[in-house]
């Protein structure tokens, strides 16, 4: 689970707070960057794809790993393309490459996420998650603070290139991995693949409302997130290896957050976990609005990137323990990217508002109003505490 976490979270960080990062050091509005956004979109549509990753098998290593293999070879390609890409000189180009390593980043989320659902025990679930967020948080360290300092000591470009290097772990896993077994009824036909996880998520009460918990749950974490590099780097005048040292100070934190949270999961029920976990992904977010208060402190930046990697390990080992606890195993790929798709759309429209937010009000402003957001689904996790899986 680690080493599958960290390869899952490698591609992201590179199509969002890296290459943020790397086009306001180029000098691109704030504007175009909010824009930059929209490359996620595959993780919101994911979905549409899932079913041919449930119903046809590669011939090599089986019905999850083949599909994990061929990601891994086109992720290390992709990144490599955007490494040879100038934003001054070929903005559109590069944008259209974040789309492609976006969406083989996707793809391998799709295979990645069954076979840790098809793999985990009901009881090994929350720690298994939080093990999964402790690798996920790692690469997005990795991809963040390691690649900062890379590009701030030899430019952007090989820091592209060092992280692709870097994607080897996830490919030397995959070889080594075992397949898991097989439900007794894979999906007979595309149709079964397409429609049948639909039909059976329906047929379950509180369906929808189930739906908007997974929507809501972390809007407000999604909603701080969208804009944070620029806020530390363009805001408040941090350099890049500031940033990449807060956030080096954070990996203890996000390591004790995913475990702790994962830890409390085997003692807890999963609608406690949800309530408790989302509280402190809420107040995490006050802690951007005291450092947007306080200004460029060094401080400041390393308790908040410390409160909100405890925080939001803990939140997420959650989250992706109730995605897995809503599975039918025989369409695990198509129901996970369905019902993640839903959270992954906040990271995806809310570049663009955020921006707008910023510039009508400040930065303090904005991250109080992210506060609010999670407002909603803490509501939503309350009224479905009954109806939720042990």
């Amino acid at each position: 689970m680690l080493p599958l976490g960290f390869a899952s979270g490698l591609p992201l960080a590179l199509t969002a707070g890296t290459l943020q990062a790397w086009l306001t050091d180029e000098g691109v509005d704030l504007s175009t960057i909010g824009w930059f956004g929209m490359v996620g979109l595959p993780y919101a549509l994911k979905f549409l794809w899932a079913p041919f990753m449930d119903r046809l098998v590669p011939p090599w290593l089986g019905r999850r790993r083949g599909w994990m293999l061929v990601t891994q070879v086109g992720l290390m390609a992709g990144v490599l393309a955007m490494a040879a890409t100038s934003p001054r000189d070929a903005l559109p180009l590069l944008g259209a490459l974040a789309l492609i390593v976006a969406f083989l980043s996707a793809s391998q989320d799709i295979v990645f996420d069954a076979y840790r659902t098809d793999l985990l025990a009901p009881q090994e679930r929350g720690l298994g998650a939080a093990i999964w967020v402790a690798g996920y948080r790692v690469a997005l360290l990795a991809a963040g603070s390691a690649a900062l300092f890379v590009a701030h000591s030899f430019g952007w470009p090989s820091a592209y290139v060092a992280m692709a290097g870097l994607m080897t772990i996830g490919l030397v896993t995959v070889l080594l991995c075992s397949e898991p077994a097989a439900p007794p009824a894979l999906p007979a036909t595309m149709a079964e693949a397409v429609w049948g996880p639909l039909a059976e998520f329906f047929s379950r009460p509180m369906a929808v409302a189930l739906i908007g918990l997974l929507l809501l749950y972390k809007l407000g974490d999604a909603f701080a997130a969208s804009l944070t590099t620029p806020f530390l780097i363009q805001g408040l005048g941090f350099e890049k290896t500031d940033v990449g040292v807060a956030r080096g100070i954070g990996l203890g934190a996000t390591i004790l957050g995913a475990m702790a949270g994962g830890a409390f999961m085997t003692r807890w029920s999963l609608a406690k976990s949800l309530l408790v976990f989302g509280a402190g992904q809420a107040l995490s977010n006050f802690a951007f609005v005291a450092l947007a208060l306080t200004g460029k402190q060094y401080e400041m930046l390393i308790a908040t990137v410390v409160i909100e990697n405890l925080a939001g390990g803990m939140g997420t080992a959650a989250f992706v323990a109730l995605v897995m606890s809503l599975c039918d195993h025989r369409f695990t790929a198509t129901q996970f990217a369905l019902l993640t798709s839903l959270e992954s759309l906040n990271r995806i429209w809310l570049g663009v508002p955020a921006a707008k937010l910023v510039e009508a009000l400040d930065w303090g402003a904005f991250f109080f109003v992210t506060v609010l957001a999670s407002l909603p689904g803490l509501w939503v996790a309350w009224r479905l505490r009954r109806h939720l899986p042990a």
